[in-house]
């Protein structure tokens, strides 16, 4: 059975609504999983799981919120090298450039991307809440 995190940051909800559906789906699939806020979230954590999936919104000029998740974030991926993990975020504008930099400095890092970036303009729907289901499959 997998461990796995699911750490978010969400200002307005929508990517908390995609990190609970992230949840259901990794422990329908069997996973041992848990939900953390970036707040509660460091990087000493990071070794205690399996897998990690990482979730911020597009903030500002497309780019992860600078006041919580990113010092987070920032202290985690230090110890990303070889770690499966999986993004995933909403938007209300642009059109997803602060997933694609995010993803680089992943990749960058040594981090294992377990499939693409998930990213759901706005609220997600019954569809996006579903993509996020299978997200937490594919982590399981």
């Amino acid at each position: 059975m997998a461990k796995v995190a699911v750490v978010f940051f969400s200002s307005s909800g929508n990517t908390e609504a995609m990190a609970n559906a992230i949840v259901e789906g990794a422990h329908a699939a069997g996973a041992d999983v848990s939900l953390f806020t970036s707040g509660e979230f460091d990087a000493s954590t990071v070794t205690s799981y399996d897998k990690i999936a990482f979730g911020c919104s597009a903030m500002g000029a497309e780019e992860l919120d600078a006041d919580e998740f990113e010092p987070m974030f920032t202290e985690a991926e230090t110890k990303l090298m070889g770690k499966a993990i999986a993004l995933f975020g909403s938007y209300g504008w642009g059109d997803g450039e602060w997933m694609r930099t995010w993803q680089a400095r992943c990749i960058d890092d040594g981090a294992v991307l377990i499939t693409d970036p998930l990213i759901i303009n706005e609220m997600p729907d019954e569809d996006g809440l579903a993509q996020c289901r299978e997200l937490g499959k594919l982590l399981a």
